[in-house]
């Protein structure tokens, strides 16, 4: 049998060299047809490969009677429709890997052109100016390179920074001393890198809590004189806060990729010269394009071949009686997951998750990836998903482990997500309740009931009178409502919490004072 794929935009010959290779496949290349046509015709084929110009939707893939697998030669996938393929039993997969050592290289471009000074140089020889004295750079040898984000990019550029023998000093939220001693750079906090570093570049995803994560008070902890390198998200730095810090001369220079918003072409940072730009050409290498097409080909390949893929970015199918049973606590474990995200200190080395009751019965593996997503999102950011959880895990050093019990605690069913640093365990356990949905029930060995949504904020304190009314007067001089709270303890006068479910986030300035009260041990905020 014959499997027909169909290729709707361009890829390179090399790139489709696997299924042109591999016997059994019928290779249609069509990167000419509307959307009309391609409606027409997609009922045809088994297999749709794209990259960002075609946009598979709904309509389309409802179309698409005999799809069984769609690849997307690149890593975003926001012009697919996951939700409408993963309905269809369609796979999507996608090459996240494909550009990695290009953005390496193209980092270390920029780092070295900032060093030197090469853009400005040429671009006053085009002006037909031989001036040696405006451009005098410096050396990166035994200069401090501050890497902040230490995933596949950002551990290439430690790489090739150390081959121009700079000491390299990192931070990532999953990063440990001893893994780091590992990759032959030193450990160090956010404020550490920053703090140390001659050169700072960012390799981190585009999160809430990464948003201008290099801001006026990071800039302010800097060295004098220390050079930016962005090329991997805009907004992880505050431009405004760029432009100030180097007219300030605070910061001497900067080399940018990325932007908030692009195309950018106006903003006043463009008019510094201190500051080189290129047009988000990270991933713009032959090389690069070549890669994610191999890879989405190889993924078809042995998708028909072995019922296997590497890189699926939608939840696989699952039989219909047993998506019915374990589907209403797909929102539960996700919020389990990141409850503990937020709520532990330290790098993540074991999850185990535990099941009870009548979830005990069923194929619970789709739960465990999607605690496991919650768990991770909040560092990675929506490049996790129900599928890769697991995968990304185990790549980064999380040992992730399923139990099961018919004991529930007097609960249906019971979910319990334990997770495990070099300094703590920390666990939480969530249930459904008929008629009110998802529920906490319990946080470490406190009971509660709080519904895991928006703003909440966990407290422990000693358990003493006027403890949970400095609380609460703390909070509204900060215009902080609570909208219900509750309350847990050990024994009389002993260890206690609070669990408070807020109108608004806590910023960090009233975290502090909280942690500040008498009888209060520590504060955390968490939002799901």
């Amino acid at each position: 049998m014959a499997y027909n794929i169909l290729i709707s935009d361009p890829l390179s010959e090399d790139g489709i060299y696997p299924l042109r290779q591999a016997e059994g496949f019928n290779i249609v290349v069509e990167t000419n047809l509307t959307p009309e046509q391609l409606a027409e015709r997609i009922g045809e084929f088994d297999a749709l490969l794209v990259r960002s110009q075609t946009q598979v939707t709904r309509e389309l893939i409802e179309k698409g009677t005999n799809l069984k697998i769609i690849g997307r030669a690149g890593v975003g996938v926001d012009n697919i429709d996951l939700t409408a393929a993963t309905e269809q039993g369609i796979i999507v997969v996608n090459a996240p890997d494909g550009n990695t050592n290009s953005a390496a290289e193209h980092t270390m471009a920029m780092l070295m052109s900032l060093a030197r000074n090469i853009p400005q140089a040429f671009h006053a020889l085009k002006n037909k100016k031989w001036d040696r004295k405006s451009f005098i750079g410096v050396e990166v040898k035994n200069k401090t390179l501050g890497v902040v984000g230490l995933g596949r990019i950002g551990i290439e550029v430690a790489t090739r920074a150390k081959g121009q023998r700079m000491n390299v000093i990192a931070y990532d939220p999953f990063l440990t001393p001893e893994k780091a001693d590992k990759l032959g750079v030193k450990f160090g906090t956010i404020d550490e890198v920053i703090a140390a570093a001659d050169f700072i570049t960012v390799h981190t995803p585009l999160l809430k809590e990464t948003r201008h994560l290099i801001n006026k008070e990071a800039f302010a902890k800097m060295k004098d004189g220390v050079q930016i390198v962005n090329c991997a998200r805009g907004g992880i730095i505050d431009e405004e806060a760029l432009y100030d810090a180097i007219v300030a001369g605070k910061v001497a220079g900067a080399a940018l990729d990325v932007f908030e918003e692009e195309p950018f072409l106006d903003h006043k940072l463009l008019s510094l010269p201190q500051v080189i730009a290129t047009p988000h050409l990270g991933a713009s290498t032959v090389e690069a394009q070549e890669i994610v097409a191999v890879d989405v080909s190889h993924d078809v390949v042995s998708y028909f071949r072995d019922g296997i893929v590497k890189n699926p970015v939608n939840l696989p199918s699952v039989p219909k009686d047993v998506l019915a049973k374990i589907e209403p606590f797909f929102n539960l474990t996700a919020m389990l997951g990141a409850f503990l995200s937020d709520l532990t200190d330290g790098v993540a080395e074991e999850v185990n998750i535990t099941y009870s009751g009548e979830l005990s019965n069923v194929d619970v593996r789709p739960l465990t990836r999607n605690a496991v997503k919650g768990l991770l999102q909040s560092k990675l950011g929506e490049s996790v998903n129900d599928v890769n959880a697991k995968f990304l895990a185990d790549r980064i050093g999380i040992a992730v482990t399923e139990h099961k019990t018919t004991k529930s605690k007097g609960f249906t069913s019971l979910i319990t997500v334990e997770v495990k640093t070099a300094t703590e365990t920390r666990k939480v356990a969530g249930t459904l309740l008929n008629g009110l949905g998802p529920r906490i029930v319990r946080v470490d060995e406190f009971i509660v009931d709080v519904v895991p949504a928006g703003h909440l904020l966990f407290i422990r304190h000693k358990d003493q009178p006027g403890a949970i009314g400095r609380v609460g007067t703390l909070l509204a001089t900060e215009g902080v409502n609570i909208a219900a709270m509750q309350v847990g303890r050990s024994e009389v006068g002993g260890d206690a919490i609070m669990m408070l479910s807020i109108d608004k986030h806590v910023e960090e300035k009233g975290i502090e004072q909280l942690k500040g009260l008498e009888d209060i041990y520590d504060a955390t905020p968490i939002d799901l």
